[in-house]
């Protein structure tokens, strides 16, 4: 899948939060209807095989609840894409990376190969299956998994045993940390924990331009990676250092710099740092420090401010805006609007933003932001991911089209709007200000009635705390170990409240996105060739 990513650590983000956000954009030349969904615990598979590759995994008893955003058509697999369990650790699987033939020849793609003949013929031979893949990973981790470290773990097992036919980054998070986990080649894997401080932006490219073999081989601190890495690297003489150097650079050593990169992925990374970064450093012109072709461009750096929820919307709905490169604007010539593949893609799928909250309870801790769509036309929506259902008008989507769920009249508004672009910009700008703000106080009022709750749920809630014996972690409010937080967030008073809060906010947003479609579908309507100007009243 083409798709993009940004992270950004607790202390560059503007309230603590963690934050991990993607782009989901479907192949070239078609569309993946997507739902927003609970998988409960008598839902998960136990034994699970893939339809792509037809890997047969079997899983462990006890799965937490989960979200997901799968696929609406499931014949291609679940590809549940990105979610929150019960212990509030979120996951966003996958996007997709380049490499290199030379780390393909040393660890090719684990791929179905099919069988050959049928059994009892002559030389018939049975089909082996291939690896894991995108269209797995969610289901196959996160239900499993109490921290994002232990994400981080229990993917690579997986990736040891049974490899990958694709090279993929995978994002993990909780309150107090966020990990990112690139595959490299068929069973190799390394994982580096975002600095706090910092925002990671991925396009499409492997990404990690440092990395300290000492640390993931040894204390893990900040990285994790296959235990054979080390080896993996001599033996293959993948470390391209001119010099014996630290940190060892992996994007050099497993990535690519291929021409392709230049119009599809690195335009991308460029971007959205010269919108969150704008004065660090010259972003435009012959004098520019980076250009949308650059292969340096860093993995993880400082904002200039701090990053809201409003600025990863904005830069995952990117299509260049104020450059010669945008295909809606008045720069540039029809040459340069065209140059570069835009973040904001008409194939976009669903955007998911996750926010783990540490200044909250852990009941109502974690939202799951969802967009459907094509990114510059639409608004995302906030949910609180611990309820038993999710709203209809976001799970029951269609595999025809249809005005009555947000994926497909999201899809609607986006071709109406993609041809009359300067006409109907204003109304949808509105329509995102307005849904954002709704957005914003939705959610403090059910923080507040979560507060208001008190009695017996805040008194278990404090004897939790008083039993936790560590230090308050960086500040969080409730700071408990994992299987207390999932008996916090299991409690069904406060499950009630968020899910009514959840149905609140689509019914809001479907009033909205009516009043949209109507408004754009006149404005579009009035610029047909066939309209004449005189009144036939």
């Amino acid at each position: 899948m083409a798709c993009t990513t940004i992270l950004v650590g607790k202390d560059a983000s503007y309230d603590g939060s963690t934050i991990i956000a993607r782009n989901e954009d479907s192949a070239n030349g078609e569309f993946n209807p997507k739902r927003f969904i609970v998988v409960r615990p008598t839902e998960q598979p136990r034994h699970y095989r893939s339809v792509l590759s037809h890997v047969e995994v079997d899983l462990p008893d006890n799965p937490l609840q989960y979200t997901a955003v799968p696929n609406a058509d499931t014949k291609e697999g679940i590809w549940g894409e990105a979610g929150v369990n019960e212990a509030n650790v979120a996951m966003s699987a996958t996007e997709t990376l380049t490499t290199n033939e030379r780390v393909l020849g040393a660890d090719p793609f684990v791929e179905l190969t099919p069988a050959k003949g049928k059994p009892g013929e002559d030389g018939y031979e049975p089909e082996t299956p291939g690896g894991i893949g995108e269209e797995d990973f969610l289901t196959l981790v996160l239900p499993y998994i109490k921290t994002a470290r232990e994400g981080v773990k229990r993917l690579g097992s997986l990736l040891e045993q049974f490899g990958t036919y694709e090279m993929n980054g995978v994002a993990f998070s909780d309150s107090h940390e966020i990990w990112w986990l690139e595959t490299v080649g068929g069973h190799h894997w390394i994982a580096k924990r975002v600095p706090d401080e910092a925002y990671v932006t991925m396009p499409n490219q492997l990404g990690i331009d440092e990395f300290d073999l000492d640390d993931a081989l040894e204390d893990q601190e900040s990285h994790m990676c296959s235990a054979d890495l080390a080896e993996f690297i001599e033996h293959n003489h993948l470390d391209l250092a001119v010099e014996s150097t630290s940190p060892f650079n992996p994007r050099d050593a497993f990535g690519s710099h291929s021409d392709s990169d230049h119009v599809y992925n690195t335009p991308r990374a460029w971007y959205m740092q010269r919108f969150l970064n704008p004065y660090d450093e010259v972003w435009d012109g012959k004098d520019a420090d980076h250009t949308p072709e650059s292969n340096d461009i860093p993995w993880a750096r400082q904002p200039e401010r701090k990053i809201t929820i409003e600025d990863v919307k904005y830069v995952l709905s990117s299509h260049y805006q104020g450059t010669p490169f945008d295909p809606y604007g008045h720069l540039g010539d029809e040459h340069t609007r065209h140059m570069y593949r835009t973040i904001g893609i008409n194939r976009q799928s669903q955007l998911s933003v996750m926010q783990i909250r540490p200044y909250r309870p852990q009941s109502n801790r974690a939202i799951q932001w969802i967009a459907y769509g094509s990114n510059p036309f639409n608004t995302l929506v906030p949910f609180f991911p611990n309820v038993d259902t999710t709203p209809k008008y976001f799970e029951d989507t269609t595999t025809r089209v249809t005005s009555e769920n947000f994926y497909w009249e999201n899809r609607i508004i986006a071709a109406l709007c993609d041809a009359a672009f300067s006409d109907t910009a204003n109304a949808v700008e509105r329509y995102q200000e307005k849904t954002g703000g709704m957005a914003h106080r939705l959610i403090a009022a059910t923080d507040e009635q979560v507060s208001r709750l008190g009695g017996e749920n805040e008194a278990k809630a404090k004897q939790l705390e008083d039993e936790f014996e560590a230090d308050n972690l960086d500040g969080d409010v409730e700071p408990l170990e994992p299987d207390q937080i999932i008996e916090v967030v299991r409690d069904q008073e406060v499950r009630d409240v968020l899910a009514a809060a959840n149905q609140t906010m689509a019914d809001q947003i479907k009033e909205e996105t009516d009043k949209l479609l109507d408004t754009v579908l006149y404005i579009t309507s009035m610029k047909m060739k066939n309209g004449f100007n005189r009144s036939d009243n």
